[in-house]
């Protein structure tokens, strides 16, 4: 069974979270997973910051933390996806993608992290870009994200 809760900071809006869950569940059905509980957070940059320095004592902004809660030898993923939506957006114009896109690649991204996946180096961040560009192919991610 997979739970997928869906948390969004009050003050942002245009996050569709049967998409949002379905980007995820889709992920961890290619990665073979049926286990799994798991919370999406969007948040803004200033929760990420302070995740950031509290967990990795860096202090930069980020798009995407993704924190396994229970030990990866266990069948059942349990983690925490925090992803900012300001950095997304921004993401999404250096790299002239739309939102909805890179909101897609960082749930797949942040998935990949809970299940052990590391980019570190660059032969790790090759292989999971690989996986992401894979599982975005596989994906209807145009309505992930709605401008209000």
């Amino acid at each position: 069974m997979i739970d997928i809760i869906i948390e969004v900071d009050p003050d942002l809006s245009g996050i569709d979270k049967q998409n949002s869950i379905g980007v995820l569940r889709s992920t961890l059905k290619q990665e073979q997973i049926e286990q799994a509980k798991i919370n999406l957070i969007f948040a803004k940059d200033n929760l990420l910051n302070h995740l950031k320095i509290k967990y990795f004592q860096k202090d930069h902004l980020t798009d995407v933390i993704a924190f396994r809660i229970n030990d990866y030898k266990n069948k059942e993923v349990e983690g925490e996806i925090y992803i900012s939506l300001e950095r997304a957006i921004e993401n999404a114009k250096e790299y002239e993608e739309k939102v909805s896109k890179e909101l897609a690649r960082l749930i797949i991204h942040g998935t990949l992290h809970l299940l052990n996946y590391k980019d570190k180096t660059d032969k790790e961040k090759l292989a999971m870009t690989e996986k992401e560009n894979k599982y975005l192919e596989n994906l209807n991610w145009n309505k992930l994200f709605k401008k209000s």
